[in-house]
């Protein structure tokens, strides 16, 4: 056999060199692997830095995607169940009876890659010959190497996504569930394009690891979230849902719940509407977080809220508050600032039990702090409180508030304070929204709840209407309130309240006349329902008392209690006042009260 002439000068080489570099490869082989896995082990590492950095569900999907591209994948897509991202379980294999819904929640790609996933924060779309319906099913990954024609169609959600899918080089798909504690979670999905080379089996064992680790980070996201919902809406529960009616003032709200759920719980809020068209604003803080803090708050609100139903002095409320929050076991204090409006005098009245001040916008836009005595916070034990009476222009708004508004990690107390009064000096909007602006404008690093209560004086309408009249202090009293009382009844056009009006004044007269030294001043108001005050100078407050049948005397406040709607009684700092409530008739053009 002749020599071909280009082989000529070229040796074969001997069967020892041949099985020489075979077993050289064979040698290396290992260090090869143990080089690529401890490569994969740096990159999973790298991957538990990288992601899970924050616990929101969407952000948590997004880092997955944006590690996986380019160094894995040349697109990736992630997407979660409803039910996670309502902080909810996810699917349990036991429990599925149909495909969950998904939503996509993150989407990476390589620049000039051009495709056309599910949008981001739309609900995806599996219909039943797509390959992702496969990996929902049986929570096994999927895997097409090398991706024919008909393949495109099962991956991608719409017939021009799987065109732009060909266009652009697709070649590889895998798609892998994300599954932690046994739960389904939600799914994500990875394309190779152009000169890469495809997926492997080793490329799907390592795509499970890292599915596993994320999706642990995304669960950590679903509990975070679902444990801060929880103590949220338990502390929208423990505030109040409305406003009731108060005359003259027009009040708004905002609750602005802290990120973390171990740092919400501790702020309330109330609105009540006392006797005389007068409103009480109460804004308080425990100095705790979590389901403590938040229980003690609903504790406090509801001695608060009781003790100022009964018209109780701004000053007097928080002493009573003080020994209220001493019982409590948890051994908690709090601050409170509450503030008393009266229409008629246009006038508020405001105590501070280390609370901060509050912020006072006059009609021409001024903003000022008033400057009101900051009493010890509640449940310290050091009384009494030092109250100031404020008189407010109409058109005035006032502004209470928490410290979580203010508070910031990297400024101090005096320059947050600006910062707030900076931000409603610039203008707010005036149609129910000024509390969540400020809070808005204001932002910072805060990391405690607040809440913004704001109460603006308005002028009153048609409807509500006030009369007042200084009464002798002597027995000709009585007589006098029953004419008043008939009169001004009857120039409003509620002849049918005149009877038990006239029977009640002088029930409240005669009180007065014999247990408060003398009648003051008689006051009708009428709003909603008529109100009948009458003031005297007696220390002591008028109680339903037992009578006997025999007994001529006694039965006065039980005639009232039974013909009006409500009655009670207040101090003040000249003594008190006795009122009582009835419901105004429909026919008069103002329905009663629901």
């Amino acid at each position: 056999m002749r020599e071909r002439p280009w082989l000529r000068g070229i040796r074969r080489p001997p069967e020892a060199l041949v099985g020489g570099r075979r077993a050289l490869k064979n040698a290396v082989r290992p260090v090869t692997e143990a080089v690529r896995a401890r490569r994969r082990l740096a990159w999973l590492n790298e991957a538990g830095m990288r992601i899970g950095t924050t616990l929101d569900l969407r952000r948590t999907a997004e880092e997955l995607a944006g590690f996986t591209v380019p160094e894995l994948a040349d697109g990736c897509a992630v997407d979660l169940l409803e039910s996670v991202l309502r902080f909810q379980e996810g699917d349990r294999p036991e429990a599925q009876t149909h495909t969950p819904e998904l939503r996509a929640m993150a989407v990476a790609e390589i620049p000039g890659l051009d495709l056309a996933p599910d949008p981001v924060g739309e609900l995806s779309v599996y219909t039943p010959d797509r390959l992702l319906r496969t990996c929902l099913s049986t929570r096994e990954p999927v895997l097409v190497t090398r991706m024919e024609r008909p393949d495109f169609a099962a991956v991608a959600p719409t017939p021009e996504a799987a065109d732009r899918m060909r266009h652009a080089g697709v070649h590889s798909y895998l798609a892998v569930p994300l599954i932690a504690r046994g739960v389904l979670l939600g799914l994500a999905d990875f394309v190779r394009a152009g000169s890469r080379t495809p997926f492997t089996r080793a490329d799907v064992a390592l795509v499970m690891e890292l599915a596993s680790k994320a999706a642990v980070y995304i669960d950590n996201a679903r509990l975070y979230g679902r444990e801060r919902e929880h103590v949220v809406t338990l502390q929208r529960a423990l505030l109040p849902r409305s406003s009731p009616s108060t005359p003259g003032l027009d009040v708004t709200s905002c609750y602005d719940p802290a990120a973390d759920p171990a740092a919400v719980g501790g702020d309330w809020f109330d609105v009540v509407e006392l006797p005389s068209g007068r409103t009480a604003l109460m804004v308080g803080d425990v100095m705790g977080r979590g389901l403590a803090a938040a229980a003690t708050m609903g504790r406090l609100r509801t001695v608060a809220r009781t003790l100022m139903a009964l018209d109780i002095a701004p000053e007097r409320l928080l002493a009573r508050l003080d020994l209220a929050a001493r019982d409590l076991e948890e051994d908690q204090v709090a601050t409170c600032l509450c503030a008393v409006y009266d229409p008629y005098g246009r006038t508020f009245r405001i105590a501070s039990a280390g609370h901060p001040p509050p912020l006072l916008t006059g009609p021409d836009g001024a903003v000022s702090f008033l400057e009101v005595p900051a009493g010890a916070p509640l449940g310290t034990g050091v009384i009494p409180y030092d109250p100031v009476e404020r008189p407010v222009p109409e058109r005035s708004r006032l502004m209470l508030y928490t410290d979580g508004l203010i508070r910031s990690r990297t400024a101090d107390l005096a320059a947050q304070l600006e910062r707030l009064r900076e931000a409603v000096g610039d203008g707010v909007p005036e149609d129910g929204t000024e509390c969540r602006a400020v809070a808005e404008r204001v932002g910072g690093d805060r990391s405690d709840d607040a809440i913004v209560l704001a109460a603006r004086a308005r002028p009153l309408g048609p409807d509500h209407d006030v009369y007042v009249r200084t009464l002798p202090p002597d027995g000709k009293a009585a007589g006098q309130a029953r004419t008043a009382v008939r009169e001004q009844l009857e120039r409003w056009g509620l002849d049918e309240l005149v009877d038990t009006t006239e029977l009640v004044v002088s029930e409240l007269v005669g009180n007065a006349l014999r247990y408060g030294n003398a009648p003051g001043e008689l006051r009708l108001l009428r709003h909603e329902r008529l109100s009948v005050e009458v003031s005297d100078s007696g220390p002591d407050l008028p109680q339903i008392q037992h009578a006997d049948v025999s007994d001529e005397s006694g039965r006065g406040l039980q005639l009232i209690n039974m013909l009006c709607r409500r009655w009670g009684s207040c101090r003040t700092p000249e003594g008190k006042v006795v009122w009582a409530e009835q419901d105004l008739p429909v026919r008069a053009g103002v329905s009663g009260p629901p």
